[in-house]
């Protein structure tokens, strides 16, 4: 039995900009609403991004339209994505925006309106931009001062959905910093917390991206799809071959500026490869750097180089200030040599399955944010469309919220789950079992090799690494059967057995989880109603 328990009527798990915006929504109506994060309050996926946010405001933004970025989308998910979702998200971005700016947060702007840049598979100059290079802190920042922030429990593990005997969400069990586990009853649960970039063993992620929510969502019975579509952004500050965990990113607006990659014999990387060239999607220039660094031009297999010395200093050092002090502090001057990059986990672009108001298929569990799959991104991200999809299904979800709060359901019925716990000293080598089979380039044997070695030992000892360790262990299983279950190559899915994309493939991969066992099938997303 839990050692403590406390009640809110909503509970939203994650503090970036899905959680915080849905959580000041629902509680702006006057429902009872409790934030949880097992870190600090701005230690999330949100507060790290770099680039933007892509948004068309309509007739304002000359040369562009939200049918533009409607198409670019479509183009980068790789006929994997949702064209209502799509379509839904894109269009309300603008008014999303507009609501983030009322609570006070400032976009970088020029005496024409706000600064625009171009990142890659945009056909327009539509990401803005906050402090240069430092958008998702300016958000983070201001959604953790707006007007009417809940409560927050922070440092406490979230380790479970509870649902009650009719299989509903009733509430979460967390682990608490002092070893004492919780029980928290609510009628509604939503899940945002973030990505999961620590299945590989070098990520752009915070530390708290272990796919928590993947593995409670899966374990309260809820479907899931997209998992194999990991996307490896292509240029991550390379720092040495032996370094894992959290890596720098060099952001594409970089790119966006003039930037270009070459390798180490000083030749372009992505000449010929992608109308585009350097600002192809991401999923084309990762496996373009893959490619290359396979043959070992000028004897280097492990990074290339992106030659910003044609961006003026000032230029470079006013739009970069974040990437400026992460090359300084490795001894590298941007103005005046490349900056040496490779590929790393970046972002998921798969997650829960949800209807488009974050509704997922178990009673009373929403899920929003990148733990979520709306069917925006399909098989690939196109650059900045996260944090504008986390604006507007935090906004739609809270939307719903109020009137879909079930008091009247049986919360004593609990169906309590048993603690996630295993030994956390088999994580560096699931990583690095995930980077070597599971990265840009998979085949059946090595995604076989990965299942076979990816094990969950239990163990009765409590803490946030041992929860962590058996949520990164599930979470990965299920991204390596969802691998295993698409047998062609799509976006950012690279099958070296199956090189080519298959036409009646262009479909989800669905993933499940019954009596602790994962199983696969493709087509029916087993949505719920709106």
């Amino acid at each position: 039995m839990p050692d403590w328990e406390a009640r809110s009527q909503v509970v939203v798990v994650g503090t970036g900009v899905a959680g915080l915006t849905c959580a000041i929504d629902v509680a702006a109506t006057g429902v009872s609403v409790l934030l949880l994060t097992k870190g600090a309050p701005d230690e999330a996926n949100t507060y790290w991004a770099q680039g933007g946010v892509a948004v068309v405001r309509n007739e304002r933004d000359a040369g562009d339209s939200v049918g533009a970025h409607i198409y670019d989308t479509l183009v980068a998910g790789g006929g994997l994505s949702d064209a209502a979702a799509v379509g839904m998200i894109l269009t309300e971005g603008p008014a999303a925006v507009a609501g983030l700016v009322a609570r006070g947060a400032h976009f970088d702007a020029g005496p024409d309106g706000l600064l625009r840049t171009r990142e890659g598979g945009h056909s327009a100059n539509r990401v803005i931009h906050a402090g240069g290079d430092a958008t998702g802190a300016e958000i983070e920042r201001s959604l953790l001062s707006a007007d009417g922030l809940p409560g927050m429990l922070t440092g406490h593990q979230v380790l479970d959905v509870v649902r009650n005997a009719a299989g509903r969400a009733v509430g979460v069990t967390v682990l608490a910093e002092d070893g004492t586990v919780g029980l928290i009853r609510a009628d509604a649960v939503v899940l945002a917390t973030g990505g999961a970039g620590h299945l590989y063993a070098a990520t752009t992620n915070p530390d708290v991206a272990t796919g928590d929510g993947l593995a409670m969502a899966l374990r309260a019975g809820a479907a899931l799809a997209d998992l194999e579509f990991m996307q490896f952004h292509p240029t991550v500050l390379f720092t040495g071959g032996g370094v894992r965990g959290h890596r720098p990113l060099v952001t594409e607006a970089v790119r966006g500026e003039g930037a270009v990659l070459i390798d180490a014999t000083g030749a372009r990387v992505m000449a010929g490869v992608h109308p585009l060239g350097d600002l192809a999607p991401r999923d084309v220039v990762s496996l373009a750097i893959t490619r290359r660094l396979a043959g070992a031009p000028g004897g280097v297999r492990d990074h290339v180089f992106l030659d910003a010395t044609g961006i003026a200093p000032d230029v470079f050092a006013r739009r970069f200030p974040t990437v400026s002090a992460a090359c300084a502090d490795v001894g590298i001057d941007p103005n005046t040599q490349p900056i040496p990059v490779a590929p790393a986990a970046h972002y998921h672009c798969g997650g829960v399955v949800t209807d488009l108001f974050g509704r997922t298929t178990v009673p009373g569990l929403y899920a929003i944010g990148e733990v979520a799959r709306t069917g925006l991104h399909g098989a690939n991200r196109l650059a900045s469309n996260s944090l504008l999809e986390g604006l507007v299904m935090g906004e739609r979800a809270a939307a719903v919220l109020p009137r879909e709060l079930e008091t009247g359901h049986d919360d004593h019925d609990l169906v309590l789950p048993e603690l996630p716990s295993c030994s956390a000293e088999g994580r560096d080598d699931a990583q690095a079992l995930m980077s070597a089979h599971a990265g840009i380039g998979r085949d059946a044997a090595g995604l076989a090799t990965a299942a076979a070695a990816i094990r969950a030992r239990p163990t009765t000892t409590a803490s946030r690494a041992t929860v962590e360790a058996a949520n990164l262990a599930l979470a990965s299983q299920a991204l390596l059967a969802a691998a295993v279950a698409r047998t062609e190559s799509r976006g950012c899915h690279v099958r070296t057995d199956f090189p080519a994309a298959s036409p009646d493939r262009a479909t989800s991969v669905v993933v499940e989880c019954r009596d602790g066992i994962l199983s696969t099938h493709v087509g029916d997303l087993g949505r719920v109603t709106a």
